[in-house]
């Protein structure tokens, strides 16, 4: 029974990461074969629009979405001078979508837009609108191309974003907001690959979780003791790409008895998955390798790199556990924002991170209520967040 109840865990800790109310969701059981049309959405709302492929050196295709120009503002009636560049990164199951999810004058991509600046927004490897690759077929190759953590996305995806975003817009920094996983990212980024600090001017991380010393739900840090073993179960059972094609096929299949306690437990699973989102619709897919990154820290209440086996992590890494990441060598001016009533992040976790990391300062939430989600779906997140980021930006010469 304990080796199952782990997969809850992690399931439930990335799907608390997630937008709860995204429009133009798509159908559960299509999710393999669709993404979130985000220039649609962002036509609609009245803002032109560019998506940009960006190839990564292991060869995913990421889509990047991007608008250029104020609200109602168009290629020919735009103000023609050069402009800031803010790239924003989704947490875990999310998409670009999740920056625009609250409409004009209130989600956070418009609300930059309109203040002039020139915004950005990345779709991670493996979900809806990156759901590509030079040479793998994520429905036939699903072993490979969801082999993915969290260090993947900040290793290899945002290297290849910054990098694309700054030569075609022939700046030499950007300012990065990242939410959840999308402050994962970065972390792992500037302290693995230190040269991008002189990259980004500015950081705003959301919720980003990096140390897990004190990981606040103390029945999931239980839970999360056996990870590794429920993880290893998940791929024998074909579970690989959450919500993808195997998971849906596996799940709608599956009948539950006395004698498969493991098969009960994930239709268990998918239905606190749908209580959680009122839907399963809004889900933008990711690898079970993510998830499971996440539960081996929360198990070790450390911020370290994938953890194979003893003896694949000496060959790997040259010692028996994985070495940690050196946040120290983050010299990026940092804020860090989180809330007193997330289930994700602690406070002291944050508070932890930014002694060690040198230009780094800490600003809490004014609502005891406000959760690790509400910092892309809450209304109030403009008054409370994103007007404190505008203000702190402007004050850059980029």
């Amino acid at each position: 029974m304990l080796g199952i109840l782990p997969l809850v865990t992690i399931l439930v800790c990335g799907a608390q990461a997630l937008p709860g109310n995204v429009e133009n969701a798509l159908a559960y059981g299509q999710v393999a074969d669709r993404h979130f049309n985000v220039e649609e959405r962002l036509l609609r709302d009245g803002y032109y629009s560019e998506s940009h492929t960006v190839t990564t050196s292991d060869g995913y295709m990421l889509e990047i979405n991007r608008i250029p120009f104020r609200r109602h503002e168009t290629v020919d009636n735009a103000t023609k001078t050069s402009k800031p560049v803010v790239f924003m990164l989704h947490g875990l199951q999310g998409s670009s979508i999740s920056y625009v999810t609250l409409g004009p004058g209130r989600a956070l991509a418009y609300i930059l837009a309109d203040e002039g600046y020139d915004v950005w927004m990345g779709n991670a490897r493996g979900v809806l609108n990156s759901r590509r690759h030079v040479t793998l077929d994520p429905n036939v190759d699903v072993e490979e191309f969801f082999d993915i953590t969290f260090e993947d996305i900040g290793m290899k995806d945002l290297p290849a974003i910054i990098d694309y975003i700054l030569e075609l817009t022939g700046k030499s920094k950007l300012h990065y907001i990242g939410h959840s996983q999308g402050g994962t990212a970065f972390l792992v980024l500037n302290s693995m690959l230190p040269e991008y600090n002189q990259k980004i001017a500015s950081a705003n991380l959301l919720a980003g979780v990096g140390y897990q010393e004190n990981f606040p739900n103390r029945v999931l840090s239980l839970l999360a003791i056996s990870t590794n073993p429920i993880y290893t179960y998940a791929l024998r059972q074909g579970i690989i790409e959450i919500l993808g094609p195997d998971w849906n096929s596996f799940l709608n299949d599956a009948e539950c008895n006395d004698d498969n306690f493991e098969t009960c437990s994930l239709l268990i699973i998918k239905e606190i998955m749908g209580d959680l989102f009122n839907t399963l619709e809004t889900l933008a897919g990711a690898s079970i390798k993510q998830y499971a990154h996440y539960g081996q820290n929360i198990r070790s209440k450390s911020f370290r790199r994938w953890y194979y086996s003893p003896i694949t992590n000496l060959i790997k890494y040259g010692s028996l556990n994985p070495p940690e990441y050196q946040i120290s060598a983050i010299t990026v001016d940092v804020t860090m924002h989180y809330t007193v009533n997330d289930s994700l992040l602690d406070e002291q976790d944050v508070i932890d991170m930014a002694k060690v990391m040198p230009n780094t300062r800490t600003r809490k939430v004014a609502r005891e209520t406000y959760s690790h989600t509400d910092f892309v779906v809450a209304p109030d997140s403009k008054e409370l967040v994103y007007d404190y980021i505008v203000e702190s930006l402007n004050k850059y010469e980029l």
